[in-house]
């Protein structure tokens, strides 16, 4: 809630009054009854109420400064405070093959599947961003769109946190992943346009090879941040699936691992970075991930816009009426109770 008197200057009357109030005492008040000797007016003093007078002076006083704060134009409003969108635009574009399923990171030193610590890192990325239009694309055998761009992270979280692998044929479509992405920001005019790609395999499927795919991003003014997750070479990774898709765990709740091959092309990844003019990273740990994803917040950082507007509403019709509510009393007890002789 906001207060403040659209014409402040009409306060200084209030100065006034003490002054006007020495004045009346010092001039004192003209006689209602002469009295040829002061003894009778002792006496009939004895039977009348004790200064009201005074009191009812005070009322009108009183009501003289409500006027005057009136005259001020007293007003109460609210502040309503909006961002601009910063002008960044970014895809963020995210591996759901099974080989999402190795175990090569730890978070408090629990062995988690890289979709689980993946999908942690890019929900703080996403709070980091509020005044950006973020969206979100699924890729394995092929892309599909999970979010359009949008200022609505709440919804984008959510979509996020229901991404599983498994949901998309299995095979790592890289280019195609590139290609949808640059289908949602080529022809939106953003100061800033870029992907944000994430992927522990080479390219296998899809009909668009990864650096052609990058070529055309390039023409768009678009550039592709490459994120490589997870070591090559044998990896722990779950021994068997049930027929649900999902691991198969032992009586503890354990996911059951054994060995197993991961691929990853680090080589294609640093090369699609380098023709849009990205940067290229390798996460190996928790750690190392949250690291590749603040520093690209700090790239990716622009001057954000803040519109600040106030509504008033006009406030002087309460003291206006609470000052003619004085006068009125004053009124009433002048011509009943206070009723002076003529």
């Amino acid at each position: 809630m906001i207060f403040q008197f659209a014409e402040p200057q009409w306060l200084f009357l209030l100065l006034l009054l003490p002054v006007l109030l020495w004045l009346q005492g010092r001039a004192g008040r003209h006689a209602s009854v002469r009295f040829p000797s002061t003894l009778l007016a002792g006496q009939i003093a004895a039977f009348v109420k004790q200064r009201p007078g005074r009191w009812r002076s005070s009322l009108r006083w009183l009501a003289v400064a409500l006027f005057i704060s009136a005259l001020a134009r007293p007003q109460t409003g609210e502040e309503l405070t909006s961002t601009e969108s910063s002008g960044t635009d970014i895809v963020i574009a995210v591996d759901l093959s099974t080989s999402m399923w190795a175990h090569d990171f730890e978070v408090s030193g629990i062995p988690r599947d890289r979709l689980t610590v993946v999908r942690s890192v890019m929900s703080r990325f996403i709070d980091s961003r509020r005044n950006d239009r973020l969206g979100l694309i699924a890729f394995a055998a092929e892309p599909y769109l999970v979010s359009p761009l949008t200022l609505n992270h709440d919804w984008l979280q959510r979509r996020l946190e229901d991404l599983s692998i498994g949901q998309i044929e299995d095979g790592t479509a890289i280019g195609s992943a590139i290609g949808a992405a640059t289908n949602r920001l080529r022809d939106i005019p953003a100061d800033s346009k870029s992907i944000i790609l994430v992927t522990d395999g080479a390219n296998n499927r899809g009909q668009l090879e990864p650096t052609v795919a990058a070529e055309a991003a390039r023409s768009y003014g678009i550039k592709i941040y490459a994120i490589g997750v997870g070591e090559p070479g044998t990896v722990p990774f779950p021994a068997r699936f049930g027929r649900n898709g999902q691991p198969v765990r032992d009586t503890n709740g354990r996911i059951l691992l054994r060995q197993s091959r991961s691929d990853i092309d680090l080589e294609t990844l640093e090369e699609v970075a380098s023709l849009t003019n990205g940067r290229y990273f390798h996460a190996t740990d928790s750690e190392n991930l949250r690291e590749i994803y603040a520093e690209i917040d700090r790239m990716e950082q622009r001057e954000v816009e803040l519109k600040v507007r106030r509504l008033y509403t006009e406030a002087f019709p309460l003291p206006l009426l609470a000052g003619l509510g004085l006068l009125l009393v004053d009124i009433l007890l002048k011509q009943t109770r206070h009723r002076r002789l003529p």
